[in-house]
């Protein structure tokens, strides 16, 4: 067998392995997002497809004062979760470098366990939490004597946000955790053992040392948070269902209660293109910044 003949045998196995992976990124990403696009530009309510409106649906949406509160939900939910979720995480990371840490894989393990459970059982557990009436969270303040901290945590409009942001920041920590994690093992132990002798211990070790060298996966972390925050709807629906009224609104909500309590579903794909263009957009931007800073 010539070098040729070899050449085409391996691209041609290459090939037979990525066909299955790109068939199913087709149907589950473009093919929806191609439908999509196309019910967005009708006026879609459920039925036969009746009128092609063209993009009288988009120029709806960016006067719809609702789908940009919503938009602004999603943003208070994202810059929480970056700076309390990321920022724990590598707080974290940093203590399990610690030599003095016992139990270390016990805690991981822990910390990591909510990431398996599922979003609805989450949000019921996190609810019973927050109850007036026999929530624990409000009992412990009671019995600490902080009856003045007491809140209606989900029924009050000016708070329910960072409340229904608190369960999704607690559930998906491991996952910044594990992955800070797997970049720290990747770095030199010579790099510390260095650092030591300088006399660069505990913070600074953590903010001279460990920060810029797992600096690009916490980019990639980054962007996946905010990807994924840009898309939560399971805990606000069971929490909240978008309210009060609709303080608690997301646009994951708002486009399913749009298509599905509204029935307007050439509407809704439209708003789902909103979300699709936003979170791109949001990622995009953080990527450019990101650079710069680096550079």
């Amino acid at each position: 067998m010539n070098y040729k003949s070899a050449l085409k045998i391996k691209k041609s196995t290459l090939l037979g392995l990525l066909v299955p992976g790109i068939a199913i990124y087709l149907f589950i990403i473009i093919v929806p997002l191609c439908l999509s696009f196309y019910y967005s530009l009708t006026d879609w309510t459920g039925g036969p497809i009746k009128h092609f409106i063209g993009f009288d649906n988009y120029h709806e949406l960016l006067g719809d004062s609702l789908f940009w509160k919503s938009f602004k939900n999603n943003m208070t939910i994202v810059f929480l979760t970056l700076v309390i979720q990321m920022g724990l995480a590598f707080l974290l990371t940093v203590l399990f470098m610690s030599k003095a840490m016992r139990m270390k894989e016990f805690h991981r393990t822990v910390i990591f366990f909510p990431v398996v459970l599922s979003a609805v059982v989450v949000g019921f557990i996190w609810q019973m939490m927050y109850s007036n009436d026999y929530g624990i969270l409000n009992a412990v303040l009671r019995s600490l004597g902080m009856g003045d901290a007491i809140q209606a945590w989900l029924d009050d409009p000016k708070i329910v946000i960072y409340s229904v942001a608190a369960p999704l920041i607690w559930q998906y920590l491991g996952i910044p955790l594990i992955i800070f994690q797997s970049a720290v093992q990747g770095i030199s132990k010579e790099i510390y053992e260095t650092c030591e002798l300088d006399g660069c211990t505990g913070i600074r070790k953590a903010l001279y040392i460990t920060f810029p060298l797992i600096f690009d996966t916490i980019k990639v972390v980054i962007m996946l948070s905010i990807a994924s925050n840009m898309l939560v709807f399971s805990h606000i629906y069971v929490l909240t269902g978008g309210g009060p009224g609709t303080s608690s609104m997301v646009l994951a909500q708002y486009a399913y209660n749009t298509s599905f309590t509204s029935m307007r579903l050439g509407y809704g794909s439209t708003v789902t293109m909103g979300i699709f263009v936003l979170s791109f957009g949001l990622v995009l931007i953080f990527k450019k910044l990101a650079e710069v800073k680096q550079r």
